[in-house]
């Protein structure tokens, strides 16, 4: 999972400074955005401009000990989810592209700009651990 750890549980949930997390952390965290957004899209495909419950990604990374997670479980279920949302992406076709949701801040998503909006996260995050951009 990143930052020349060699897959070691202790190297990968060390945080580089107490206020960033670590590579564990932020695996977490990308796997609940995916899991999260599989949830934000199908509400949009099935009901008319859903509003979205507010989601607090530092209150869940406590609540769900993101630091003391398995990081070869979350390594598989980082896959999973990012495979399922995917696959839910690729089934979308014509107008189900320009139906709409809310989220709680006030930002109005299409599903178009709900994918856009998306690939902010794990290319954000990869240069988070990494370092590198692409």
């Amino acid at each position: 999972m990143g930052r020349d750890s060699g897959g070691d549980p202790e190297e990968l949930a060390r945080r580089p400074k107490p206020d960033v997390w670590s590579v564990l952390e932020y695996g977490c965290h990308v796997r609940d955005v995916f899991r999260l957004f599989d949830i934000r899209l199908a509400l949009m495909l099935t009901e008319d401009g859903p509003d979205f419950a507010n989601w607090d990604q530092d209150a869940t990374a406590l609540a769900e000990r993101y630091a003391e997670q398995d990081p070869a479980l979350v390594a598989a279920e980082l896959d999973a989810a990012a495979e399922q949302l995917a696959s839910a992406f690729e089934q979308v076709e014509g107008v189900g592209w320009q139906r709409t949701g809310n989220r709680s801040d006030g930002a109005r998503f299409t599903v178009e700009t709900f994918a856009q909006y998306l690939i902010h996260d794990p290319v954000h995050h990869l240069y988070d651990v990494t370092g590198v951009r692409i």
